[in-house]
């Protein structure tokens, strides 16, 4: 796993449930991938190989449009090392959850 990438999709909606049902479209895509992830209450981590994340992110951005919105911004966090693993999301997060 040479990548992680933590992806906020901000779509336009017309209200606060049409924006809650649009982003959780994003992440019922992001679930499908079989990546691993984790939902926080701003954005979704998801862990795996740096060009297939760039194409989830991607996708992310076609999945709000095709759910309605008009239009969608993004905001990407992407940490990337080529020659080995990045740092786990587990190891980021688990200790604070238990």
């Amino acid at each position: 796993m040479n990548a992680s990438v933590a992806i906020q999709s901000l779509p336009v909606a017309q209200n606060d449930e049409e924006l809650i049902r649009i982003v959780d479209e994003v992440i019922d895509y992001i679930k499908s991938t079989g990546l691993n992830y984790y939902v926080g209450p701003f954005e979704t981590t998801i862990e795996g190989d740096y060009d297939e994340l760039m194409d989830i992110v991607k996708e992310c951005q076609h999945i709000a449009i095709g759910a309605g919105a008009p239009s969608v911004a993004a905001y990407v966090k992407i940490t990337y090392k080529p020659e080995g693993d990045v740092l786990t999301i587990e190891k980021k997060v688990t200790k604070h959850h238990q």
